[in-house]
């Protein structure tokens, strides 16, 4: 597990499912409104769940080293997302989209490590200006994972939070994508269903030649 999310992980004793899951926090920020909202619903989840917030972990860029080469937490965060069984992606919104750190760790993660995956997706922005920049987006990078994205995802803005706390609205809607991820991949697990047909971009996939020396 990368370096610091031990601290942050929130493990259920007696969770109703085996499914493990993983919220990756894409802000490199200091812990706000958004790290605030997806940790209360981890804690609240009932599964063994835990957070990497961008924030604590130092990822390389993706400039072509393999993630191994990189002496920082990039292959140990990596591996963290092709361990878990479902993931929730969570962003604030920079530039009407999606963070460049969150889209720079994507950009360095393998095809298997999503393949297959299902995932729920939550964005925040100020207002509900850019409602759909992050979630379009994310939804065309999870296809070329062949990712298995919830059909709905979340978009929380300032009005759902008061005093930087989520209010009952952001609260429910983060438990039911919550849920909902979980129960889809409980259903999906040990399937093939999410599986086949492959995306393209693993059948272009070829093994990477032996390093010479």
């Amino acid at each position: 597990m990368p370096p610091d999310t031990q601290d942050q992980s929130t493990s259920v004793a007696n969770g109703a499912t085996d499914v493990y899951l993983r919220v990756l926090l894409g802000s490199t920020t200091p812990p706000g409104r958004l790290h605030r909202a997806v940790e209360g619903a981890i804690e609240r989840s009932g599964v063994e769940a835990d957070l990497l917030d961008l924030g604590t972990l130092t990822i390389g860029f993706a400039d072509g080293t393999p993630p191994p080469d990189l002496d920082d937490d990039t292959a140990t965060t990596i591996a963290a997302i092709a361990e878990a069984k479902a993931l929730i992606l969570a962003t604030p919104i920079y530039r009407g989209s999606l963070t460049g750190s969150l889209k720079n760790l994507l950009d360095l993660t393998p095809v298997p490590a999503l393949q297959g995956k299902v995932v729920g997706i939550v964005a925040m922005g100020a207002s509900d200006h850019h409602y759909l920049g992050a979630e379009r987006h994310l939804r065309d990078i999870l296809a070329f994972f062949g990712a298995v994205p919830m059909p709905v995802a979340v978009y929380l803005n300032g009005g759902d939070f008061t005093d930087g706390q989520p209010g009952e609205r952001a609260a429910t809607l983060l438990d039911e994508l919550f849920a909902a991820t979980v129960e889809t991949a409980t259903a999906l697990s040990g399937t093939a269903a999410g599986f086949e047909p492959g995306p393209l971009a693993a059948r272009a996939i070829k093994p990477r030649p032996a390093a010479t020396t």
